[in-house]
């Protein structure tokens, strides 16, 4: 029997078999299917991208008249996984509506009536949490490590009662800025490649870092997984810095600020990261977490 995947912009497959036994967070950089401009797209189909529905910062998913939304909306919302992946889940059967498996595309559901199961467990959509993390070395982004190693679901255990998930991830030595949500809509939103969300860095390096190689990193350089560029880079500290520099880019591809330097035979020191989208470091200490304010959840919302 042939096994359906899913695509992964790190260059991966995974079978989706293993959503059969194991309830999954989101992604920490997002599976997504190519080929539609946008989630609901019938396959070999585009949607354009100019005109995106107006959302109400409510908690709970947009309803038609009848109370009704679609299934896969609901699972997102849920922050199983983005809507494009639940619609891989339902067709794969994993997914039960009032104990019955559904596998139809485009089904439409009552939050408050049908009672719908994935992995063996009851689905609700719960209250929107979003918390940002100011990330401390020697951290995993994992929810669970089976190397028992420390990991970032530590630091904000006592953050909310809901479920919350990295949106994206950094790695274990790195510093800086993660955000958790379990608004799955959101989640997708400023991990997927197409909306390009900037994220600013402040690295330190083995050696001065020669101006030439500063120039190359802008223009672009080819990695194992391809071509890579960073949008924007200074020396650190208002130029005075020769070892360091502030990076701008909006690739959220593995370790790749670590790779552009390593592929200019630098070692890298330290890698925080200053800014995700609109959200910055100001008053957060090192391994500490607050609460998004509505202002900043609306306009990430907007980006």
């Amino acid at each position: 029997m042939k096994k359906r995947t899913t695509n992964n912009p790190r260059g991966r497959n995974k079978n989706v078999d293993e959503d059969r036994s194991k309830k999954s967070g989101f992604k920490t950089a997002g599976s997504f299917h190519k080929g539609s401009g946008k989630p609901g797209a019938k396959r070999g189909e585009s949607k354009p991208f100019g005109d995106k529905p107006k959302r109400s910062g409510k908690s709970a998913p947009k309803r038609s008249m009848d109370g009704k939304i679609r299934l896969n909306r609901f699972l997102a919302q849920a922050g199983i996984c983005s809507r494009r992946e639940a619609d891989v889940l339902i067709e794969t059967g994993v997914v039960e509506v009032n104990k019955k498996i559904v596998t139809e595309l485009g089904i439409r559901i009552d939050p408050q009536v049908d009672v719908v199961h994935y992995g063996g467990e009851k689905i609700k959509v719960e209250g929107y949490q979003y918390v940002l993390l100011n990330k401390p070395k020697d951290f995993i982004t994992t929810s669970k490590d089976p190397q028992n190693r420390k990991t970032v679901m530590e630091l904000i255990s006592n953050a909310c009662i809901e479920r919350i998930y990295p949106v994206g991830r950094l790695d274990r030595n790195t510093l800086g800025l993660l955000l958790f949500t379990n608004d799955g809509m959101l989640a997708e939103k400023l991990t997927h490649p197409r909306n390009e969300i900037n994220k600013t860095y402040q690295i330190e390096v083995d050696q001065t870092i020669q101006g030439g190689h500063m120039k190359l990193m802008q223009e672009g350089v080819e990695l194992d997984d391809g071509f890579a560029k960073v949008d924007s880079i200074d020396y650190a500290d208002n130029g005075t810095n020769k070892s360091g520099a502030v990076i701008t880019l909006h690739s959220g591809r593995n370790r790749i600020v670590r790779r552009i330097f390593e592929h200019f035979d630098y070692k890298v020191k330290k890698l925080d990261r200053i800014q995700f989208a609109s959200l910055t470091k100001k008053g957060l200490q090192r391994g500490t977490w607050r609460h998004l304010t509505a202002e900043e959840v609306a306009f990430l919302k907007s980006m």
